[in-house]
């Protein structure tokens, strides 16, 4: 290869931090709200009806679809379930009547290329659940609906006549709380398109039951509660999972960091809050932690991928929460990739780098077996490292989202100022909460759970 051309591309790749690029101009797509959904049962929180945005596949992808489950963080008890009924998360009524399509579901060829044709839709998350239970509260003068299984279920039936009956090729993603719902229906989806190649892709959503740093399981009271609140069960769900499945995480996720490894309550004296806002402030002894909790990671994560020739992964070092939606992180000219372009050349072309859309999409169309996993931390130079502010605090499981950064939705209801993203710069988007690998540890009863008073 001509030494010129080899340091044009060289150039190109790295520019991220200095080249002007113009902005794809962006895709705003309409909000379908599903009118059948009463007859099943299916309602928000607040007992609004669910909704989804639908963007029209075309070409030779006007038979396939990629279905997004959108995240948002879950409540765990009626006092956050019913202050989330007020906001976005829990009413379609606050929600924004236009979604973003970027990333995974962007049209644009160059910014999307394998699935950007496709018909692409977005189900707008407002059960609290992740679109998991199946069941009601009333108490006189308050009643929520904990009804995100039959959600899921409205908004596939309002689909399959609009062509997902006839599907040939379909995609199942989320990212954090949406990541989770990948895992719980992943099978369900495959058993509704029986002619279709149903495979399915969680973001953010391979969450660890870990001790934190004061040696306490602080999530695991937090997912028992949801439980017992949402008649909600998707313990083990990894192991009885049939389709292909595909795991895109950051082995250093922040939300993870932030309140699994080291929530507030077991750094009461803060002795974490510059490394916490700041990787460079880390001390060696808390970079030893959290190479630690990264290689826990990838042990749980090879205990499952052995036994599944189908399966996928994509784990950068960085410290970053859901990658798929954003396109900065999905494709774009400083987008994360593993095998940086310095190797690639001193390997001689042998093993070209990957960013996250190409990884999927080798996966998804079986062009190349792909299991990436990043070296560690800092290595990575290529990361967008999304490090959460302290602004905002709400309960730590009500966080944001990439739509966040058109401006606040619910401001109004929260009654609180618009501040954007409310994170820390370079920020490209931020969910919370996907699957928790403890749940498998939880014995529950087969039940059906009342909670109407």
């Amino acid at each position: 290869m001509n030494i010129i051309a080899v340091t044009v591309l060289v150039i190109l790749l790295n520019c991220g931090s200095f080249c002007i690029c113009v902005p794809p101009q962006q895709l705003l797509v309409n909000m379908t709200v599903v009118r059948n959904a009463t007859a099943l049962g299916a309602f928000c929180l607040d007992g609004s009806l669910p909704a989804y945005h639908l963007h029209r596949g075309f070409g030779a992808g006007v038979r396939n679809w990629i279905l997004q489950f959108e995240g948002g963080g879950w409540c765990n008890d009626l006092k956050s379930c019913l202050e989330r009924a007020n906001t976005r998360r829990g009413s379609t009524k606050y929600m924004n009547k236009l979604a973003t399509f970027s990333g995974i579901l962007s049209n644009n060829a160059s910014l999307n290329p394998d699935f950007y044709n496709w018909n692409r839709v977005k189900l707008r998350y407002c059960d609290g659940a992740s679109f998991g239970g199946d069941a009601m509260f009333k108490n006189g003068t308050s009643i929520l609906y904990f009804r995100g299984q039959k959600i899921w279920e409205a908004i596939i039936q309002d689909l399959l006549p609009k062509g997902l009956g006839h599907a040939r090729q379909a995609l199942l993603s989320g990212c954090s709380a949406g990541g989770l719902s990948s895992f719980l229906h992943c099978d369900g989806l495959a058993k509704m398109l029986p002619n279709a190649t149903v495979k399915c892709l969680s973001d953010a959503g391979f969450f660890l039951d870990e001790k934190d740093v004061s040696l306490k399981y602080t999530m695991r009271s937090f997912y028992a509660k949801l439980v017992t609140l949402q008649c909600f069960f998707p313990q083990h769900a990894l192991k009885f999972i049939t389709p292909p499945f595909f795991i895109l995480n950051a082995a250093y996720d922040v939300f993870q960091f932030n309140h699994i490894l080291v929530p507030p309550s077991a750094d009461l004296l803060g002795q974490w809050k510059g490394c916490k806002n700041n990787t460079a402030q880390c001390n060696e002894k808390q970079i030893d932690t959290l190479q630690g909790f990264r290689q826990n990671m990838l042990l749980a994560l090879r205990s499952f991928s052995k036994n599944f020739s189908q399966w996928g992964m994509f784990i950068n070092s960085c410290f970053a929460h859901c990658q798929s939606e954003s396109q900065e992180t999905w494709l774009a000219v400083n987008s994360p990739r593993i095998h940086d372009v310095v190797q690639l050349f001193t390997a001689v072309l042998k093993r070209p780098f990957l960013t996250i859309a190409k990884a999927v999409g080798d996966w998804y169309f079986n062009r190349n077996g792909t299991n990436e996993i990043d070296c560690p931390f800092p290595c990575d130079t290529t990361c967008h490292n999304l490090i959460p502010t302290a602004l905002d605090d709400r309960r730590f499981l009500s966080s944001i989202s990439e739509s966040d950064l058109d401006g606040c939705e619910d401001c109004l209801a929260r009654k609180h100022k618009d501040n954007k993203s409310g994170i820390n710069q370079p920020m490209h988007g931020l969910m919370v909460v996907g699957f928790a690998l403890f749940l498998d540890r939880i014995t529950f009863r087969d039940c059906y759970v009342s909670l109407i008073s």
